[in-house]
């Protein structure tokens, strides 16, 4: 019997340094691996961004790509935080045709949803929602239906809960005694 492909959660922390995203982004394309999201930014670490990527995969696979990353010399740590206890967000603005006619059933939608009007016109509407995957996928549902001009989402952030390795994480020791 096959395993079951699921989505996976994955944060690598990596060395700023041109070409290491495209290395890391060229591993899984090798490997014939689709990233569902990706998300890249910096760290609390100077010299150090985090990147949080979504693929689907078995937990074996996610095992191989997590072991093909340690590899990598510019990657300083990998957590997979699929089954831990975790806070994932993901940013969404979108643009919404929205006039005299249906521009209080759009802002009643804001409100309800706990988004934010950001930018006004008057045939449209742009609309922040910060929130879980979920959530965000429910309100373009909703807004479909009055026409959705434009979008752009971030893509999966996440972050273990609690305390990570002490007080320093082991992306800040490991990076500060240059080794992984």
């Amino acid at each position: 019997m096959s395993e079951k492909q699921e989505r996976h959660t994955i944060i690598a922390w990596l060395e700023d340094k041109p070409g290491v995203l495209n290395r890391v982004s060229g591993l899984f394309g090798r490997r014939n691996f689709n990233i569902e999201s990706l998300t890249v930014g910096h760290s609390e670490t100077p010299g150090i961004s985090r990147m949080t990527f979504v693929a689907r995969g078995t937990p074996r696979d996610m095992a191989q790509i997590r072991t093909q990353l340690n590899k990598l010399i510019n990657v300083t740590d990998i957590q997979d935080v699929t089954e831990r206890p975790s806070v994932t967000r993901e940013l969404a603005l979108i643009k919404v045709k929205a006039n005299g006619r249906n521009r209080a059933e759009v802002l009643q939608l804001v409100d309800i949803y706990r988004a934010k009007v950001v930018d006004v016109a008057l045939e449209s509407i742009i609309i922040e929602i910060v929130g879980p995957e979920e959530r965000v996928d429910s309100l373009i549902e909703l807004l479909a239906h009055f026409g959705i001009e434009e979008m752009v989402r971030t893509g999966r952030v996440a972050m273990e809960r609690g305390q990570r390795n002490g007080s320093e994480t082991a992306v800040a020791t490991a990076y500060k005694n240059g080794h992984k």
